[in-house]
């Protein structure tokens, strides 16, 4: 199995797992509506990820077009993968990480001798375990997504257990 080539964010949902687990007792096709609510929920997450990226400007921008929504039982969000981005076709899984948490060094062409005593730089300042558009974006909206998941998920419960 080729190794992952991107970020993806799982959501802190409280309560997630004897949610999961009543889900467990349920019919499939409860399953199937929770995956199918989970991802518009992660749709919703994954458009203001990628408005986040498009502000940030640079690397970020580009890497804006590769930020999706996966279906799955809780909203997962990823970034990255093999695409070739910008003018030097770079894989967006190059880019990835150091548009999100900067680099205090240069890489690549710009890392070259004669490109030393520039002022510029090729990406913001290394920010830690913070980050820059991606993280920060899932963190300020996860009570919001983790409060609309527990509302679909006890709808969805509700209507299949016969509960009105």
């Amino acid at each position: 199995m080729a190794a992952k080539q991107g970020l993806t964010v799982n959501l802190y949902i409280s309560g997630l797992r004897p949610t999961l687990a009543a889900f467990r007792e349920l019919p499939k096709d409860a399953n199937n509506e929770l995956r199918d609510r989970s991802r518009e929920l992660a749709e919703t997450l994954a458009g203001r990820i990628r408005t986040a990226a498009q502000a940030e400007g640079g690397q970020a921008a580009l890497l804006a077009r590769t930020v999706k929504a996966q279906r799955d039982r809780v909203p997962v969000v990823s970034a990255g993968g093999t695409r070739k981005l910008g003018r030097h076709r770079a894989p967006a899984w190059a880019l990835l990480f150091a548009a999100e948490f900067g680099m205090n060094k240069r890489s690549g062409w710009y890392a070259r001798p004669r490109y030393r005593g520039s002022s510029g730089r090729q990406y913001p300042p290394h920010s830690g375990q913070d980050g820059y558009w991606f993280f920060p974006t899932a963190r300020e909206f996860e009570p919001e997504m983790g409060r609309q998941w527990r509302q679909a998920a006890d709808a969805i419960i509700r209507r299949f257990a016969g509960v009105a």
